[in-house]
């Protein structure tokens, strides 16, 4: 699970400061005041660590990945590219990582449970390169560092190793080569050093933390008449969505029942979705077939009301198609995944909104599965707060933020809510001037009726 994230430079970031994250994590502000920024963060580190350039710093992106950020000129705040760009990100590991002292064998040298990475990227000469790295972690009262750095010619690195004597192999100590992408040793490592060989682990947790990163965009595909399914299992639904049939037919391939907790029900994929769907008054059912025998050819078939009989998606309203994919990923996603939802609740009419919270609430707490949600619904955060005051809801897993523009930088402010779901320092005209616009309509309704007299 993410823990914390700061960056420094980035967009519309001067500085994110240090943001925790929970389970279930709310960004929320007016538009293009940053909150979309620091998932698209997240993505540049994601398709970074998918790309096989190993001598790419970074891949600020292009129109096959999650983002196209163009270049290091387009994403440094202010264009300013003498500026560096400043990350660090804290996690805690799905399972401790244990690492076996390399001058004993028979016993372990570290136990790690989380796992902080730094980094600091800048531009000389149109070229990115790296001013330095590393990974940290506490064990034993002690905080251990290791990573990389320039020398000071600026050419060569040199290994970074805190509270840990890295032994060099006899001979010429020749400098290391550069990183591989922005968190990665070197081979060179491993021949330089004799005592080093966990490094390796390190970058493994790191790129499984990526990996384990699923994101649904907010711009989602269009209903079809036929869905094609050939046997394969995505790994999520995709950025809009388009394999979002694909990954329910793959759940119902693979394993028939959810995993939802000690004394639920079993449900199926397509009960769990189905379930929601009637919750959000959007149809009464649904179901998901092959047109034919040894066919790949499947329909979506949707019943809007009891009474009333099926019809393929595309011939019913347009929150259906919108929907379903943030559904399907919830509840498709392994466990220990996290989740980067970008207006989930587009399309949807109030009651929906606000039992998609419901929905979010069901996954965090029974898949183990985080979610980060950027949205602008009032909805949405009306029935968190009301599930916290219910006690359904532990404050003390949530995290909701609200981004805004000062002097051309985003700036952010952590709301901070109480155990009965009050948010104490309610940002001015969060959803709008509710009782302004109530006032309003009264005054104008007098001077109507002043005049019709």
């Amino acid at each position: 699970m993410l823990k914390k994230l700061q960056s420094k430079n980035f967009k519309s970031w001067s500085d994110t400061t240090a943001l925790e994250f929970a389970p279930l994590t709310g960004l929320f502000g007016t538009n293009s005041s940053g909150k979309t920024g620091i998932l698209q963060l997240l993505l540049m580190l994601k398709q970074t660590v998918e790309s096989t350039d190993r001598k790419r710093v970074l891949h600020t992106g292009d129109e096959k990945t999650y983002v196209d950020l163009g270049t290091f000129y387009d994403l440094i705040h202010g264009h300013k590219k003498e500026s560096p760009l400043d990350i660090s990100i804290s996690w805690r590991l799905n399972k401790p990582l244990q690492i076996k002292d390399p001058e004993d064998k028979t016993q372990n040298k570290f136990n790690i449970d989380n796992l902080r990475f730094d980094v600091k990227i800048k531009e000389e000469s149109g070229t990115l390169s790296i001013a330095h790295f590393q990974y940290s972690f506490k064990e034993d009262h002690k905080e251990y560092s290791f990573g990389m750095k320039l020398k000071s010619t600026k050419v060569d690195y040199e290994l970074i190793a805190d509270n840990y004597t890295a032994k060099r192999f006899k001979g010429r100590a020749w400098p290391l080569p550069n990183p591989v992408k922005c968190y990665g040793f070197p081979d060179e490592v491993n021949g330089y050093y004799q005592n080093v060989g966990f490094l390796s682990n390190l970058v493994l947790e790191f790129e499984s933390l990526f990996g384990r990163i699923a994101y649904l965009g907010p711009l989602r595909d269009y209903p079809k008449r036929i869905y094609t399914w050939a046997g394969e299992a995505p790994s999520d639904v995709g950025r809009k969505g388009e394999m979002a049939i694909s990954a329910m037919l793959a759940a119902k391939n693979r394993g028939p029942y959810l995993s939802l907790g000690q004394g639920r029900k079993k449900n199926t994929i397509e009960e769990r979705i189905a379930f929601w769907l009637k919750e959000m008054g959007i149809i009464e059912n649904f179901s998901l077939e092959r047109i034919a025998k040894n066919r790949k050819d499947f329909e979506l078939r949707v019943q809007k009301t009891k009474t009333s009989p099926q019809v393929l998606i595309t011939d019913v309203g347009f929150g259906v198609s919108q929907i379903l994919p943030v559904l399907v990923l919830c509840y498709y996603v392994p466990k220990g995944s996290i989740i980067l939802l970008e207006q989930p609740e587009i399309h949807l009419h109030p009651l929906a909104q606000t039992w998609l919270a419901d929905v979010f609430i069901d996954v965090v707490k029974n898949r183990n599965v985080q979610i980060i949600v950027e949205s602008h619904s009032e909805h949405l955060i009306r029935r968190l707060q009301r599930r916290i005051a219910e006690e359904m809801l532990p404050v003390d897993q949530t995290a909701f933020y609200f981004c805004r523009m000062e002097n051309s930088s985003s700036i952010i402010d952590k709301l901070e809510l109480d155990i009965v779901g009050n948010i104490n320092n309610w940002p001015t005209d969060f959803f709008g001037d509710e009782i302004g616009e109530v006032a309003a309509k009264t005054k104008a309704a007098m001077r109507r009726q002043t005049k019709g007299n």
